[in-house]
């Protein structure tokens, strides 16, 4: 089996492993604090997420409560949040403001996005992890869209993987042009960088 022929197994490993979890609500639950705490110091005031899919952790009500208390500070901050839309010329992601209730739309892939809300760009952004190994690497899905979206995005925003414990792959070797994640998020807390 060669090296892509792996990482597809890999791939549909994880995947099937993650949509089993007996547990999932709790870890969601875990996850959801630790991104919360992990966003009380940051000064972002715009995120780009992405919609869960195939039992992917859900990013949106800590980015919506994250939304909701910079409207509590001393000083009200406006914060946005975006989601991904393939730019299908480039092959890369924009991410468009989403807010709950927002209207949506299916992509090619069937995922939902906003429909025509403006374009913003992150200076933070969540990115799911099929899986991921030391040095901030992460397994998507093989697209390639975020690699070439963090290579392409101008000023680079600060990236953050988020998975599920389980989804650490201890002998991950990542390729050339896999873009190593600024920090990673798990149900457990800070798995990147090492402290």
């Amino acid at each position: 089996m060669d090296k892509s022929q792996q990482k597809k197994a890999l791939r549909a490993q994880l995947v099937q492993r993650r949509l089993a979890m007996p547990d999932r609500l709790r870890r969601c639950e875990m996850l959801q604090r630790v991104m919360r705490i992990w966003l009380v110091n940051r000064s972002d005031t715009v995120i780009g997420a992405y919609w869960p899919i195939k039992g992917e952790f859900d990013p949106l009500p800590a980015l919506h409560r994250w939304k909701e208390d910079g409207e509590l500070l001393e000083e009200p901050q406006l914060r946005r949040i975006g989601l991904p839309v393939v730019d299908k010329l480039r092959g890369t992601l924009k991410f468009h403001a989403w807010f709950p209730g927002c209207p949506m739309e299916e992509d090619a892939f069937g995922i939902p996005k906003p429909k025509e809300t403006e374009v913003i760009v992150p200076t933070l952004l969540f990115v799911p992890c099929v899986g991921y190994g030391s040095g901030g690497y992460r397994l998507g899905y093989g697209g390639g869209f975020y690699d070439r979206t963090l290579t392409a995005l101008e000023p680079k925003p600060y990236t953050v993987g988020l998975g599920f414990t389980q989804d650490f792959v201890m002998d991950f070797e990542p390729e050339p042009h896999d873009v190593p994640l600024d920090a990673i998020l798990n149900d457990q807390g800070v798995v990147w960088p090492i402290r």
